[in-house]
């Protein structure tokens, strides 16, 4: 992964100490320590970036790294995946970058429709997948303990979050949560849904290990705080 730097931001043409110390550390130095295969790598950075607010260094990994290490399809409900977490407002400008992108890469648009759901059982889906990644028990308490003007909320997370988005093709169990851990953690300030979709992503299979190494890839962008906040709740809950 050490060559993806050179895809990246230009930065080396008019600040080439910051480009060396930068390069060093998040293409080299950081992947010592991950377990992550490349797919991974590649899906958590961008993830990240995503949630960041990065366009440019977002397109500049993409280009690199399209049908290389990520397919469109992946790519599609990557950015599907971010709408529900990170909210359309931040998610929109990455869907003109994929374009563009696609563009360039002389990708048809639209690619096929990955869709499991409808309206009549999109609400049933996406509770079997709650009740598959957290508990039923624990999904059905926090239902029952909703407070009254608020249980829509619930109802929006079981049909539109994880009906809508979680029941599609394209991306596995085991990606789509993990992805799902990084947007949060690059949020920063969300530990109480950091705490469940770290639980989350050990009922898929995501060990301890690979959490840590998502979080390894992403500290160059997100810093040492969240950073650090995160790994405190992963050892909180492997715990």
């Amino acid at each position: 992964m050490d060559d993806l730097f050179e895809n990246f931001e230009r930065i080396e043409k008019n600040d080439p100490e910051f480009h060396e110390i930068f390069k060093n550390f998040a293409y080299g130095e950081v992947f010592e320590y991950s377990t992550l295969t490349e797919k991974e790598a590649v899906l958590v950075t961008l993830a990240s970036l995503i949630a960041c607010q990065s366009p440019k260094a977002f397109k500049k990994i993409l280009l690199f790294s399209l049908d290389k290490y990520i397919t469109p399809e992946e790519v599609k409900e990557l950015l599907y995946q971010s709408v529900p977490y990170v909210g359309f407002g931040r998610a929109h400008n990455f869907f003109g970058v994929v374009i563009k992108v696609f563009d360039k890469k002389g990708i048809d648009l639209p690619l096929e429709n990955r869709s499991n759901t409808n309206n009549e059982n999109r609400y049933k889906k996406g509770r079997e997948i709650q009740d598959r990644y957290f508990g039923s028990e624990m999904i059905q308490a926090m239902n029952d303990n909703a407070p009254d003007g608020q249980k829509h909320f619930n109802t929006f997370l079981e049909g539109y979050c994880f009906g809508d988005f979680y029941t599609r093709d394209g991306l596995n169990d085991q990606q789509r949560e993990l992805i799902t851990f990084t947007f949060i953690a690059t949020l920063g300030g969300c530990e109480n849904q950091l705490r469940g979709h770290t639980q989350g992503n050990l009922s898929v299979g995501n060990d301890k290990e690979k959490l840590v190494s998502a979080v390894t890839v992403i500290l160059p962008y997100i810093g040492f705080p969240r950073s650090l906040n995160a790994l405190a709740i992963i050892n909180e809950i492997c715990e």
